[in-house]
Parts: structure tokens; sequence; C-alpha cells
């Protein structure tokens, strides 16, 4: 039985995949925006509503140039700025990464610290993620514990924004996770500005599929309705891949390497291991796929790379995207043998556990199809829904249960080719349902096939398999969820 603020956050979350269904494009989403803009909303109150005081400000900012909480010029601002007491009314703070939409993000930059005090608004490029949580929220925390009260209601009320794509919002977020971990609670909340291509996570909570194009004027309205936006859930799924050591591997930033990563010993491995492995480990929070629709897009990031010059904007990336799709046997698959064209149950084997099951199963994947979605979003590619609306009967009779962006679990599905995807891309059919799991093992083995494609929250990269041991790609939730504000747009 889920409570009532977890059946709030599905009932919002599903009315944003409702809002952003099939039809709405990323155009029609932008000039909506034009009538939500913040006229109305006074720039000089707005940044003393949001601004939190300047010593403050500086002492976060040095503790991270000096990566020392400790630093003279910390202690020194705190001897000079604690009262004691102070008023902070809805403190934030904005990741930008400044690379992100196009030509927007430099002016973007501009317009927010206009809008806030400089201090607040972060260029990823010049300040990561983990180097704010660690050094400017502890020395938040450290003032709080000295005494002053102005720093801990900054601590407690603090709420973060992130100008970005899906891959820069999930960096920011598995930064943020890591005070679950620590015990460094409460969490900020995140907002997002739309800057990506398909921003399927800004739309899934409420703050649009795209930049609007009274940027100026809504960045207003956006950053008053952080302050007052009510709290979502988001579940994170923790991803290690296992695979034979000897082979380079390209990973996306998300995924790092470690040392060992231990198999789940509740289901033993059917084939025998290899003496030395090679390991990596990293969060996802929209999807990971494996099969075609990771090759197209392993295609166009390395074409992207490059000739940047090619990707100018969310528009350009979508064009390049669907032509090289075309190219790459997608749509048009030969009458031969080639054993790169043949499905993916000929190297791979898929385990789950079900929902309300503890047991490991084996789920067969259908001979017909070439790319299976583990997907935890209620949109998918620029706020699709392929997973569908459900009918009840059906639900029960395949043991499936609501999905929602919170409720613990994964729904897996398959494309056959890009005919069959492109009609799940625009909602006239679903795609192929496989399963729903709230844990779940890939084993992919080699023959003919020499490699594999994969990706993560649009991060993709291409994955050698060995003839003679498995690769292992195993997925399971991550004990904590992340905590969203839900925008309402």
């Amino acid at each position: 039985m889920k409570s009532s603020t977890t059946k709030a956050t599905s009932s919002r979350l599903k009315k944003a995949a409702e809002k952003k269904s099939s039809g709405r494009s990323s155009m029609v989403d932008s000039i909506k925006a034009i009538t939500l803009s913040g006229f109305n909303i006074d720039k000089q109150q707005l940044k003393e509503k949001i601004t939190y005081p300047e010593y403050l400000r500086l002492a976060m900012k040095q503790a991270i140039l000096a990566k020392d909480i400790d630093a003279q010029q910390v202690k020194r601002l705190f001897e000079v700025g604690n009262s004691g007491g102070g008023v902070v009314e809805a403190p934030l703070v904005v990741f930008i990464n400044s690379n992100s939409g196009g030509r927007h993000g430099p002016k973007l930059k501009e317009r927010l610290q206009a809008l806030m005090a400089q201090e607040q608004v972060f260029d990823l490029q010049d300040v990561k993620p983990h180097e704010f949580v660690q050094y400017g929220l502890a020395c938040l925390e450290k003032f709080a514990a000295l005494g002053d009260n102005c720093a801990k209601e900054t601590r407690e009320k603090l709420r973060v924004v992130v100008a970005g794509g899906d891959g820069t919002v999930g960096w920011v977020l598995g930064c943020l996770g890591d005070l679950h971990k620590q015990g460094r609670n409460p969490v900020p909340p995140t907002a997002i500005i739309p800057l990506g291509t398909g921003n399927d996570l800004s739309r899934s909570f409420g703050w649009g599929g795209s930049f609007p194009y009274n940027w100026k004027s809504a960045m207003k309205r956006t950053l008053n309705d952080v302050t007052e936006g009510p709290t979502c859930r988001l579940d994170s799924w923790n991803i290690s891949v296992s695979m034979p050591a000897g082979k380079e591997l390209q990973t996306p930033y998300s995924l790092k390497m470690i040392e060992e990563v231990a198999l789940d010993q509740e289901l033993a491995a059917e084939t025998e291991l290899p003496e030395k492995v090679s390991c990596y480990q990293g969060v996802f929070y929209n999807y990971f796929s494996v099969g075609m629709d990771a090759k197209v897009a392993y295609g166009f990031h390395h074409l992207r790379n490059e000739k940047p010059y090619l990707a100018q904007g969310p528009i350009s990336n979508k064009l390049i995207y669907s032509g090289y799709s075309c190219s790459q046997g997608w749509f048009f698959t030969p009458c031969t043998s080639a054993p790169s064209l043949r499905g993916l149950n000929n190297i791979l084997r898929l385990h789950i556990k079900k929902v309300n099951c503890s047991t490991w199963e084996r789920v067969p994947i259908p001979s017909s199809v070439r790319s299976v979605v583990a997907l935890n979003l209620p949109s998918y590619g620029s706020g699709r829904h392929p997973w569908g609306n459900l009918k009840p009967d059906y639900m029960e009779k395949r043991g499936f249960v609501e999905a929602h962006a919170d409720d613990g679990f994964l729904e897996i599905f398959g494309l056959k080719q890009g005919w069959h995807a492109s009609l799940v891309m625009v909602e006239l059919i679903s795609a192929k349902h496989i399963a729903q799991a709230s844990s779940i093992r890939f084993e992919l083995r080699g023959g003919e096939w020499e490699r594999a494609y994969m990706q993560i929250d649009g991060e993709p990269w291409k994955q050698p398999m060995s003839r003679d041991y498995s690769t292992y790609v195993e997925i399971k939730r991550v004990p904590f969820q992340s905590i969203m504000v839900y925008g309402d747009q």
C-alpha cells in the first residue's frame, strides 16, 4: 500500500506524462511557454526571496576554491558574518551546463546571475557538483554546528536548480545522493531548466520539454516556481558491469571503473567465470538499453564529437539523429544471415525479480526484438510513452502494476526494428512488453558477435564480448530516492 505522499507523487507524474504525450512537440511546448512568462513577478522581490547572505555565499565559494572548509578565509568570513540569526526565505543555487542549449547557455548564465547573487550560479565547467557537496554544503553545515542559525536555516531550506540536459541532471542528482550515504540530511530538492535534446527528466517533473522562446522573462517565473513547488520522489538505479579483463572499454562519465563487483549470490552464474574481470559501476535515472537503439545513439554521439558544428541545438540534433538511424540497418534489414542483423536473443539472457517476488526468474527475449529497454520514467525519447496506458485486466494477466517513477520497478520492453520503433514513438502502438522488475541481470555472450551497444540515460558505449566468458550487467534499485521539485508547467 503506497503512502499518501507516494500517491500524490504518482498522480503528479502521471499528469505530467499525459500532458507531454504523443503529438506534443518541443516546438509546441516552447510556444505554450510564451503565455507562462514572468512579467508579473517583481525582479527585486524575487532576488530578495532567493538570495542568502553575502558572507555565506563568499564562504562557500572560498571553501570550494580552496577545497578546504577550514581555510583561513572561510574562518574569517564566519567571524565577520556570523550573527546567530537572520531570515532566509527560499535560498536557491543553480548549476548550469553552459555548453548545453546551443547559443542559450552563456546568455542564460548571465540572466540567472542577474536574478540572484552571482555566487549562487555555478558553471559546471568550473565547479563540479561533488565539489559543491563536499565543500560548499559542508561549509554551511560547519557554520550551523558552530551556532550560526542563518547558515542552519539556509542549509535546511536550500533548493537546487539544474540547467542542462538529462545527463547533466543525473550527474547533479548522483552527487546529491552522496548526502544520503553520509547521513547529511536533508538532501536539497532538485528542479530543472531544460537545455538538452530529449529532456525526459524535465518533462516527467513538470518543467517542460524545451527551452522557452521568451526565456528572459520565463526565468523569473521558473525560479519563483522552484521556491513554491511541491516535492516528488524519483527512484535511482545502480548498474554494474562485470566483463572478462583485457579489453578496453570507453564508458560514459556516469559509469566508473571499480576494483570488483560481486554478482548477486542468489542467482548462480550458469557458465564458468574468468579468473580476472574488469568491473564498472554507475547510477541511472531514466533508462538502460542494449541493442540497435544504443548503436544508433553511439554513432550519433561519435559524429557529433567529430563534427560539433552539425549539432547546434535540440532541433538540429533530432534531425541528425533521425537521419543517422536510417543508415544503420534499423529500418532496412537485408535478407541475409549476417550475425549482426539477428535478434538479441542470440547473445542475451535476461533474469529478473518480478513484482512482489524475491526470487530470480529467467525471462525469454522474443526473437524479433533488436533492442531491449529498461525504463524508469513515464517519459522516453523526448516525451513518448512506449509502455503505454495498460488496461487493468491486461496488467492483472501479466502481473504488472501501474508504472510510476517512484514505484521501485523498471518497465522492460523491446523494439523490433525502426518501423516498429517509429510507430511506438508516435504512440500508435505500444512497445513489446517483456516484464516489470525490481532487479535485473543481463548476461551477454559473444561468438560471431564481437560487440554489443549499450546506453544509460542517453550516454552510449561499445561493449566488447568474449566467446569464452559472459559479460554480466546487473541493475538494482538504490535504497534511497532522489527528491525532485514538481513544476506543473
